[in-house]
């Protein structure tokens, strides 16, 4: 058996611009800088995506990730909102003048703080759209599994069959924007995650006040009956869509990841309070970390089930009031 380059991993969930939380983290876990860089002998990290958007430091904390990434001190796969982020920065190709995700009041409102902060440095924002339109995927290791949102293995699999391994190219990239391709379908699924209609036309307003039609759902919820047993997201359903029994069709959009498959961490999904593994073999390491949850990081030792024990984090709200003091 050859020998493991890393004593362990530490997987970091969504940053979202939380630039001086990420360097706390960091520094709880370990590493310090060497040459300008984030650093650790004997480890390396893996960052979950979403690194861009929301927070108020997106600059810094995209440099922070880059850097170490660059230097071999980190890896990353691509979130949800790097992808909505390139795709509203890349020209369609047909020289209409317009973008690969439209250019309207909500996509702005989602990606506002991005581009304000990175509209200025022109040449910064290049090289990252770039870095962003190489970063993988997921991530399979030896001992474990590393995805945005959702694993569905049938639709790996045939990307690896398209592409060769785990990036896109431009030409992905294009189709994606066009619904209900195969390009968009694994984008949605494995950076957005499973998700679920809302029955009978019904719409909610999340707690950042989008109207949203779909709620998202567990994809290692064993034998559920009804919509709360999948439903996975801070904003609750409402009472009466809760108790409605799922139908056939509801289970066929439906996905599930085995217990006996390999370790899987994932972000996303903005939990709330401790952090706790979600099965034996699936962490979700995005506790809301711009929001004033927790900046959250598990420190993975080539175990096969997965524990509590094993989570760090920085209280972001306790750490930016200490530090404002």
């Amino acid at each position: 058996m050859t020998a493991r380059r890393y004593e362990g991993y530490d997987l970091i969930g969504d940053v979202h611009g939380c630039g001086l939380s990420l360097r706390m983290l960091l520094a709880r876990l370990g590493y310090s800088k060497k040459d300008g860089v984030y650093c650790h002998p004997k480890r390396q990290v893996i960052f979950i995506g979403d690194i861009v958007d929301r927070g108020p430091h997106i600059r810094e904390a995209l440099y922070i990730v880059k850097d170490m990434v660059d230097a071999g001190h980190a890896q990353i796969v691509m979130g949800n909102h790097e992808y909505n982020l390139l795709c509203y920065c890349t020209p369609k190709p047909d020289g209409s003048g317009t973008f690969l995700r439209e250019h309207n009041p909500r996509h702005r409102r989602i990606l506002q703080e991005s581009l304000q902060q990175l509209d200025p440095y022109p040449a910064d924002k290049a090289d990252f759209m770039a870095w962003i339109k190489a970063m993988p995927l997921f991530l399979e290791m030896e001992t474990f599994r590393v995805i945005h949102a959702c694993w569905h293995q049938e639709l790996i699999d045939e990307f690896k069959g398209m592409m060769g391994g785990n990036q896109i190219d431009d030409a992905f990239l294009y189709r994606s924007a066009e619904p209900d391709t195969f390009e968009w379908v694994l984008m949605d699924r494995l950076l957005r995650g499973t998700h679920l209609k809302l029955p009978n036309g019904e719409v909610m307003v999340s707690r950042d006040g989008f109207k949203r039609r779909y709620f998202r759902t567990k994809f290692w919820a064993n034998n559920p009956q009804r919509y709360s047993d999948v439903v996975f997201q801070p904003d609750p359903l409402p009472e009466h869509v809760a108790r409605m029994p799922l139908t056939d069709r509801n289970r066929q959009d439906l996905y599930h990841y085995a217990s006996t498959e390999k370790p899987l961490f994932i972000g996303h999904y903005w939990c709330e309070g401790d952090p706790l593994p979600l099965t034996n073999n699936i962490a979700c390491i995005d506790y809301s970390a711009v929001k004033y949850g927790k900046l959250v990081a598990y420190r993975y030792d080539y175990e096969k089930t997965l524990s509590a024990d094993k989570f760090v984090w920085v209280d972001v709200r306790t750490e930016v009031l200490t530090k404002t003091k």
